[in-house]
């Protein structure tokens, strides 16, 4: 499917949805969403751009290979459960801190937003090797 308009729209609606998967994101541990639901977000809006463009753009487009990515999913979201070990709390236990910037911003931080994070990736980075996979093939 390589209609004008379709590709016309691609790069738009890529972005959109994966600003989407971001917001989908940082609003998850709270309410409806989180890192995998996220994650499949932005899987589906490179996939969308694979099926309008091609896998080779899409390649080029992404920095680094997509199993790299979730490798690197899968050792962050390890991480922030560790994390716990040096509290001396049960394993993957949420630990919370605070940022201050410019001393009147301040920004709660977790382990829990860095194990979603590290959920994202992982599907993120695995689904979208699936689809590169699948488009890459040819039929006859």
């Amino acid at each position: 499917m390589s209609t004008l308009i379709f590709r016309t729209i691609t790069p738009l609606l890529t972005a959109l949805m994966i600003v989407f998967s971001i917001f989908v994101l940082l609003r998850g541990h709270n309410e409806p969403g989180g890192g995998f639901i996220g994650g499949l977000i932005a899987a589906s809006a490179v996939a969308i751009y694979g099926i309008s463009n091609g896998v080779g753009p899409v390649r080029r487009a992404l920095y680094f290979r997509p199993l790299s990515i979730a490798a690197f999913g899968l050792v962050m979201s390890g991480l922030s459960g560790l994390w716990s070990a040096f509290k001396s709390v049960p394993f993957l236990t949420g630990i919370w801190w605070e940022v201050h910037i410019a001393s009147y911003i301040q920004i709660d931080l977790s382990t829990v937003l860095f194990f979603d994070i590290g959920v994202y990736l992982v599907v993120a980075g695995v689904m979208i090797g699936i689809a590169l996979c699948l488009e890459e093939r040819t039929y006859d």
